[in-house]
């Protein structure tokens, strides 16, 4: 049987191989998140700016300008640093209130039935109640202050995050719980070192929730009652500006309302997602 010659080819001498290829610029600017959010922000503001001045009715719609001017007249005046502080020092007693009974509700719920059934009732009779709604009750019971405010932001915070908070423990594999109890882990304990690192992806999420529902009915509230101990926030600066027919210092109102909001998801929120979620890797 003859035996298939051997054949032997020389390669030709080729040039280094890049295995890894640079990006361009483009690309990596794509790849960043707050680059991308920035752009989005500028295009609305475009857009608002264009449509201003199309419209030219600054007491029906003023430009992106003009609202950016009005703010800056009123926070070197100090107004709007001042009616911010208000509604911030007003939602953190709310929202801190609502964290903590949310805490005790889910607490209860994770370590019996009875508890369970406590929480899933009473989240089914006030979580689908508007919190404004109960702005003539907060009324009769607390009077025209800070504590008809804080009830109703106790109210919107409380569910939010009871519930997505309940729904992450219960997602908790039962072979995380078992480890924990292996270890001696029993309630408080066990809820503090296996159920809350585990769920925290719910819980943070519930924060979140919380926090927008906590805002929104907070501006709401005061735009309907507005002052607490003979001052007032955010919304009562906005309400007394429409009265005055000062729509430019309407939408500065607003627009500070917008900015709060962008700063605390943008920076506190995702600071947090960022040392915790991320940095565990239960996300990309």
């Amino acid at each position: 049987m003859a035996q298939r010659p051997e054949i032997v080819r020389e390669t030709s001498a080729a040039g280094a191989i890049s295995v890894e290829q640079r990006l361009s610029f483009a690309e990596l600017a794509y790849r960043q998140s707050w680059l991308r959010k920035v752009v989005v922000l500028a295009a609305l503001a475009v857009v608002w700016e264009a449509y201003g001045r199309w419209l030219d009715n600054p007491l029906l719609f003023p430009t992106f300008s003009a609202t950016v001017e009005a703010f800056a007249a009123a926070i070197l005046s100090g107004e709007i640093p001042a009616k911010a502080l208000i509604s911030l020092q007003t939602l953190a007693i709310g929202y801190g209130i609502g964290i903590g009974l949310a805490a005790l509700l889910t607490t209860l719920a994770i370590g019996s039935r009875i508890g369970t059934d406590l929480l899933e009732t009473l989240t089914a009779m006030f979580n689908p109640l508007p919190a404004i709604a109960l702005l003539p009750l907060a009324l009769i019971w607390f009077g025209l202050g800070q504590g008809s405010v804080v009830f109703v932001l106790v109210h919107s915070v409380l569910w939010a995050i009871a519930l997505n908070t309940h729904a992450g423990f219960r997602s908790v594999s039962n072979t995380l719980k078992m480890v924990g109890l292996n270890y001696g882990l029993r309630n408080l304990s066990l809820v503090r070192a296996i159920l809350i690192p585990a769920a925290f992806p719910s819980i943070l999420t519930g924060l979140k929730v919380g926090w927008a529902f906590a805002w929104r009915t907070l501006i709401a509230a005061e735009l309907v009652f507005g002052v607490s101990s003979g001052s007032g926030g955010l919304g009562w600066y906005i309400f007394e500006n429409r009265n005055a027919l000062e729509t430019t210092n309407v939408f500065a109102g607003l627009f500070t309302v917008i900015m709060i909001g962008l700063f605390v998801e943008n920076v506190i929120f995702a600071n947090i997602e960022k040392k915790t979620i991320r940095r565990w890797g239960m996300q990309h």
